[in-house]
């Protein structure tokens, strides 16, 4: 007997229990649908996590401000002058990894236009931010070390302060108010998604948010962002030099963030090894600062990441593993229902493989038709889940291919036995069957 004729004798059996039939799909169809949606979550996850990473630059590395107190650091705080400009000269000067650095200070201010007024963060920093970051500019430029070299009054500002002060008119040119000095916008920057949960867990904050002027200029002219703020060195110096103003000296100096950019043919690993011991030497061993590296936090990420998908694929498959099980359910409960109908045909000429394809053709249509559906129910569920959960999630064609074929090999496999078994019946045996 020719294969096609086997699939169609199946086909015609399994389309006379419609209902059998369909009931047995509903695990193939919920299995392959749960698979792809839970594949859509973690490959949501992971772009995501990749996204916000790249905001951190991948090749970059972090230095910030960690506050100490004098009861906890012992009388070596005395001694450390604190994050500051000279660190960040060192960085570049002593470490041949190092590609650009760009210190930066961190304020909130009062920033007014016209009738609108915004508490904001204002953030000084060189020209290299730019490069750094791989910011792009929406429209206009970005200052230049000359502004840097005058202590210049201007800004360029984020997408958010732009929507939110001229959403009708070219903020470009425009002067606002930031505290009580006046300066003028000659840049905005393009806009970039940060996702709420990248900022709890990487630090990060909205960048459309932020204000950015030269370091000098917030150093100079803007002052200290806290009053009666002082870096821990020169609080502990001034309890023994009273006549020392913190605000006049080490202030002029101290940064909240320092960012070095690596080369690309260069180790990350080896730079932040030779950065901490830069740091460690000019704080004298006080740790008043935490070198954070965007790359391993991905690397971390990735790792927790993966633990999650296996264990989210291993749910979903469970429900496919059901699905196999109701397939031979069914399939063993079909071949005692056609016992009779076995005897017949194998007493008019056909081979025990006969009887066996016919079988198998059956669980595989289930298997495939229930695949096909199952796609269909996966990308419903993913659109559910992103509406009402509001996850992201990305279904990618891997997890396509594979649920499918997934549920495939689980028709195949559990029809298998069934087949099998209704191959090796008796003919006599099953001719007397009632």
């Amino acid at each position: 007997m020719k294969k096609h004729e086997n699939f169609f004798i199946g086909l015609k059996e399994l389309k006379t229990n419609r209902l059998r039939t369909f009931l047995t799909m509903l695990g193939i169809i919920f299995g392959v649908g749960a698979v792809i949606a839970m594949m859509s979550i973690g490959e949501g996850a992971r772009r995501e996590t990749l996204e916000q990473i790249e905001l951190l630059g991948t090749n970059n590395i972090i230095i910030r401000e960690k506050p100490i107190t004098l009861f906890n650091s012992g009388s070596k705080a005395s001694f450390s002058p604190g994050l500051n400009l000279n660190d960040a000269a060192s960085i570049k000067k002593l470490n041949p990894f190092v590609e650009y650095v760009s210190p930066q200070r961190e304020s909130t201010r009062k920033i007014i236009f016209k009738s609108s007024m915004l508490e904001k963060k204002v953030i000084g920093t060189y020209p290299d931010y730019v490069s750094i970051n791989n910011a792009r500019l929406l429209t206009g430029e970005y200052f230049k070390n000359i502004h840097i070299d005058n202590q210049s009054n201007v800004c360029v500002i984020g997408y958010g302060i732009k929507e939110q002060l001229f959403r009708l008119e070219n903020p470009l040119g425009k002067q606002i108010k930031i505290d009580d000095l006046w300066f003028t916008v000659i840049g905005v920057m393009a806009s970039k998604k940060v996702a709420s949960s990248g900022i709890e867990s990487l630090g990060l904050r909205d960048f459309n948010e932020d204000i950015y002027i030269p370091l000098t200029t917030i150093i100079y002219k803007l002052g200290n962002n806290t009053p009666g703020f002082m870096p821990m060195g020169a609080m502990a110096k001034n309890i023994f030099f009273s006549s020392i103003n913190p605000s006049q000296n080490y202030d002029k100096i101290s940064v909240d963030q320092i960012i070095v950019k690596i080369k690309n043919d260069a180790s990350i690993l080896h730079a932040e090894n030779l950065i901490s011991r830069i740091l460690e030497r000019r704080h004298y061993g006080i740790t008043d600062y935490e070198v954070v590296v965007p790359e391993q936090l991905l690397e971390q990420k990735q790792k927790t990441q993966r633990i999650f998908n296996v264990v989210m694929g291993a749910i979903a498959g469970i429900s496919l593993l059901v699905g196999g099980i109701g397939i031979m359910n069914i399939m063993l409960a079909n071949i005692l229902e056609r016992t009779k109908e076995i005897g017949i045909r194998r007493a008019v000429g056909a081979t025990k493989y006969d009887i066996l394809s016919q079988f198998v053709y059956e669980a595989l249509t289930i298997s495939i038709a229930g695949g096909i559906v199952g796609i269909i129910t996966g990308f419903i569920l993913t659109s559910l889940i992103t509406g009402y959960a509001e996850w992201r999630t990305a279904i990618s064609p891997i997890s396509i291919v594979l649920a499918f074929f997934v549920s495939v090999a689980v028709g195949l496999i559990f029809g298998i036995y069934p087949a099998k078994k209704a191959a090796e019946k008796d003919p006599i045996e099953s001719l007397r069957y009632e």
